[in-house]
């Protein structure tokens, strides 16, 4: 599972599709493709018109262009990473950062596609996606993509608030950044916490609270619980980041008020 840290112990999970998702997804997507090019078929066999053999080739040839390659990349960029198969499926291309895929990388997934899916009939695309731990196929790899499980349950916010007895300790301690990767530990910590045995929780909470120590200054009372302290730590920093945003939108607003007054005034 592929995990985005978009504040302060707030974690977006990414579900990475399955293998047998994207191959599923994959082969409707195919499908549709032989089914209007089958029809395209019928209505040029079906029109009067008397072209010579190399008219047709270039018709032929220009359809197989638009279908296997403009298509999808109109398709996907427009829907920023899905198509006919991966809606049915619930999936979803997204950037290997989490953000939504444009034209370039349609673009480079289309081209490839043409050879991995299409000329080697699937072959090269599964090879690839079964030994990649995100399903990836060789487009994906190029483009930096990857497929997402687009159903996926939303997961509500993290609920944590500072404890009454710490917040003398809140309100006077200086806490410092803490790095992403111990955000994110904490914050599974305090959200899974519940279904932990009693001991390996506790274990797992000192060792966390050991490591956030370091960025705090001065340190909760002794004896404080580690969850405790790791949920008021967590809860204060969200407190002063919105305040210190709050402070900074109130003041672009007087500054904005004020350049607009000298405005009126000038005129």
């Amino acid at each position: 599972m592929s995990a985005i840290i978009t504040g302060e112990a707030v974690v977006l999970e990414l579900r990475p599709a399955s293998f047998a998702a994207r191959s599923l997804g994959t082969a409707i997507d195919v499908l549709a493709t032989v089914l209007v090019a089958v029809g395209l078929l019928f209505l040029l066999g079906a029109t009067p018109l008397s072209l010579d053999s190399a008219a047709v080739k270039a018709v032929l040839i220009s359809a197989l262009v638009v279908l296997l390659v403009v298509v999808p990349i109109t398709v996907e960029t427009l829907s920023r990473g899905k198509s006919l198969g991966k809606l049915v499926m619930g999936l979803r291309i997204v950037r290997d950062d989490g953000g939504s895929i444009r034209f370039r990388h349609a673009l480079v997934r289309a081209l490839l596609a043409v050879l991995e899916i299409y000329m080697l009939l699937g072959s090269l695309a599964c090879l690839v996606s079964l030994f990649n731990g995100k399903s990836k196929r060789l487009g994906d790899m190029m483009a930096g993509t990857y497929a997402i499980r687009d159903r996926a349950p939303k997961i509500a916010p993290l609920q944590v608030f500072v404890a009454p007895a710490l917040a003398p300790w809140a309100a006077l301690a200086d806490i410092g950044r803490l790095p992403d990767s111990l955000a994110r530990r904490i914050s599974m910590l305090l959200r899974q916490g519940q279904a932990m045995a009693p001991a390996s929780r506790h274990a797992l909470g000192v060792e966390l609270a050991n490591e956030a120590s370091h960025y705090v200054a001065p340190l909760p009372p002794a004896g404080t619980d580690p969850a405790v302290f790791l949920s008021s730590l967590i809860a204060e920093r969200r407190e002063r980041e919105l305040a210190r945003l709050s402070h900074a939108q109130e003041q672009a607003e007087k500054l904005r008020a004020r350049l607009e007054h000298h405005g009126v005034h000038a005129k």
